[in-house]
C-alpha cells in the first residue's frame, strides 16, 4: 500500500477537468455582534477520459467564492483510478467515519447505478458502468470520502501481477 508521502501529485494543468458541485451548505457562526453567515461547498473535479478524480471543500461569504475554493482544493487532491474498459476491475468497499460505499463492476450498458454524491464521483472519474450501494451515513462529506477510499483501493491486473511476481496473463 502506498503511503501518503510516496504518492506522486498529479498536475491539474494537463487534464481537461470538469467540476461538479455535490453540496452547498449555509452555515452560521454565532458571535458577540450576532450571526456571521457563510457558505460551504463540496466539489468533485475529474477528467473522465484520463480516469482522474479529486474532491475538495471550500467555505466563503458568497456561494461562487466557496465553489471556487472547493475546486482549487479538489485540484490539489487528484488521484488516478484503475479502470477496465468502462467499469471498475473488482468489488471494493470504501469506508470513512460511519459511511461505507460498496462498488461493484457492471456489464456494458448498465450505466452508473448510484445516488447523489457517489454518482458525481463515478461520472467524474470516467466510470460508465458500475453498481453502488451507500451504507450508513448520508452525510455527503463522509460518502464522498468513503467513495474516494474505495477508488484508491482499486488495483488493475498489472499491479496485482507485479505484487504476486507473475505475468498479467497468468492471472
Amino acid at each position: 500500500m502506498a503511503t501518503r508521502a510516496s504518492r506522486k501529485r498529479l498536475d491539474p494543468g494537463q487534464y481537461n477537468l470538469k467540476d461538479q458541485v455535490v453540496a452547498i451548505n449555509r452555515v452560521t457562526k454565532v458571535v458577540k455582534g450576532g450571526k456571521n453567515l457563510s457558505f460551504a461547498a463540496l466539489v468533485v473535479v475529474g477528467d473522465p477520459s484520463a480516469a482522474v478524480v479529486g474532491y475538495g471543500a471550500g467555505k466563503a461569504k458568497e456561494v461562487p467564492q466557496a465553489i471556487r475554493k472547493g475546486i482549487e482544493a479538489a485540484k490539489k487532491n487528484l488521484r488516478r483510478v484503475a479502470l477496465t474498459q468502462s467499469t471498475i476491475p473488482h468489488i471494493v468497499l470504501g469506508r470513512f467515519g460511519s459511511g461505507q460505499v460498496l462498488l461493484k463492476p457492471a456489464s456494458e450498458g448498465t450505466g452508473v447505478i448510484a445516488g447523489g454524491a457517489v454518482r458525481a464521483e463515478m461520472t467524474s472519474a470516467g466510470v460508465q458502468n458500475v453498481l453502488t450501494k451507500s451504507i450508513g451515513t448520508t452525510n455527503p462529506h463522509n460518502v464522498i470520502k468513503a467513495t474516494f477510499n474505495a477508488l484508491e483501493k482499486l488495483r488493475d491486473r498489472e499491479a496485482v501481477a507485479a505484487v504476486r511476481g507473475k505475468a498479467a496473463q497468468e492471472l
